[in-house]
């Protein structure tokens, strides 16, 4: 978290990612002129670009889109979701290379403005083998410029959470243009099918990744039944959470996170109000619950950031009888200040 808003916050681990990232970028480049070289010698350099970056930049949408999965499937991938954004905005730029050399070759040499050619170069649209494909391609981009432009947390905070994720939940829109952009171009021209073989590769493994950390989740959630909102459901035993972790139960649409700390219990609503994080994924860190998404932070009695910082979660009651836990499903206000559950007492 960052008490003053910069354009990048750089520290020693974003370095890193990004340093491994151009290197990797600059790596796939070579390798792919190489092979384009020496296969198809005739190329000209435009095309070269051309073909470059639109493989590069639909590769790292596939990257950026299974992140998300991989992460609720293996903690280990963290550190890739803390700097996505980076991967992301960077895939733009890559892709805006690729649609103005694009727009350049195809349609800059007419009397027609080449933005206008676009969309009136080929209007057959009730042809799905002429299908005028470069339309879906620019309206993929305007998606991904809107989300590359918002992806600081200045508008975040600015456009409210859920206007802000629900407009960065749009890339999968952006995606699906973007595979018929490639399936329909990939139609137009003769001679490669290993564009469909690529396409539905990507297509199985990110929906493959999406599918398998649905199902995980779904088996990790818990739904106690309470008989009314004002009643203590239990939850688990006592040893059943790890320290400094968090027991996450749904329970009548309240999903709750179960923190276990310094010989007390606490409850919090579970979703972050940075990203709608799963705190209950997190741990406790110097006594402040923090999401495992961007690190964001809350103090497990009330709910509340740590000043200076000002967002604030719902707090739910907890308590321990006989080595079980129990919690009342009924939210307090959003910073509520609630008495820990002291274990063994």
């Amino acid at each position: 978290m960052s008490v003053n808003y910069a354009p990048i916050l750089w520290n020693r681990q974003k370095k890193r990612y990004d340093r491994i990232m151009l290197g990797l970028i600059t790596l796939y480049l070579i390798l792919f002129a190489a092979f384009q070289l020496l296969f198809r010698p005739e190329i000209s350099p435009e095309t070269l670009i051309i073909r470059a970056t639109a493989t590069l930049a639909f590769l790292m949408l596939h990257l950026i889109l299974m992140i998300g999965p991989l992460c609720r499937l293996d903690r280990r991938f963290l550190p890739l979701l803390y700097n996505r954004r980076h991967l992301g905005v960077t895939m733009f730029l890559i892709a805006l290379v690729h649609a103005a050399f694009s727009i350049i070759q195809f349609h800059a040499l007419g009397d027609v403005n080449p933005l206008v050619s676009v969309f009136t170069s080929n209007i057959n649209y009730q042809s799905i083998s002429q299908f005028p494909f470069q339309v879906l391609g620019f309206f993929a981009l305007l998606i991904l410029f809107l989300m590359a432009a918002t992806s600081h947390d200045f508008w975040l905070d600015n456009l409210s959470p859920r206007i802000w994720k629900s407009l960065h939940m749009m890339v999968y829109f952006a995606y699906a243009l973007l595979v018929m952009h490639v399936l329909l171009g990939v139609l137009q021209q003769e001679g490669y099918p290993a564009g469909f073989i690529f396409l539905g590769i990507g297509m199985v493994a990110v929906s493959s990744l999406h599918l398998a950390a649905a199902i995980k989740g779904k088996r990790q959630e818990e739904r106690p039944e309470g008989t009314t909102a004002d009643t203590f459901v239990p939850v688990c035993r006592v040893d059943e959470i790890l320290e400094n972790r968090a027991k996450v139960v749904i329970i009548r649409q309240e999903n709750i996170a179960i923190f276990k700390y310094d010989g007390k219990l606490s409850a919090i609503n579970n979703v972050c109000k940075h990203q709608n994080g799963p705190l209950g994924e997190g741990k406790i860190v110097d006594g402040c619950i923090t999401c495992p998404w961007h690190g964001y932070q809350y103090l497990p009695e009330n709910g509340q950031s740590p000043p200076p910082f000002t967002e604030k979660v719902a707090t739910y009651d907890v308590k321990v009888m006989d080595g079980k836990v129990y919690v009342n499903p009924k939210p307090y206000p959003e910073g509520t200040t609630r008495p820990a559950a002291v274990i063994g007492v």
